[in-house]
């Protein structure tokens, strides 16, 4: 277990809209509920999880924005090609905001879609194994 990621937390500007943005996505690769609270909500996948925190009123003055210092974007594996060419049509459906989509799916060295989440966080779901190969 030495290395292994325990969690990551996130601080969020309105929680219902991070929720429904992440609730069918963290679904959709295999994640489950782990805990709910009136001002967070977590999801686990084996012995990692991810936490969404509403940030407090206090700190909503300053905007995140993923060029700054800080978390810049979350990366995932998808298990095919199948996997990624179908979350850009659901995301496409949900009207989620898709990066260097003229360049999908070799926007970088490997297949992959890139997006945005309520807060501009930047997340990558990456075909596995098609990771650094001349595809």
């Amino acid at each position: 277990m030495k290395g292994v990621l325990h969690h990551i937390e996130i601080n969020v500007s309105d929680l219902q809209k991070s929720i429904e943005f992440w609730d069918w996505l963290l679904k959709e690769l295999g994640y489950a509920q782990f805990q709910n609270w009136k001002l967070g909500k977590s999801y686990k996948f084996d012995n990692t999880y991810i936490v969404f925190v509403q940030t407090e009123e206090q700190f909503l003055d300053v905007r995140y924005h993923r060029k700054r210092t800080g978390l810049n974007h979350l990366a995932f594996f998808g298990d095919s090609k199948e996997f990624i060419d179908g979350l850009l049509f659901k995301l496409k459906e949900k009207k989620v905001k898709v990066l260097y989509e003229n360049k999908y799916p070799f926007a970088e060295n490997y297949y992959a879609i890139y997006f945005e989440d309520p807060d501009r966080i930047k997340v990558e779901v990456i075909a596995y194994p098609y990771i650094y190969q001349n595809l």
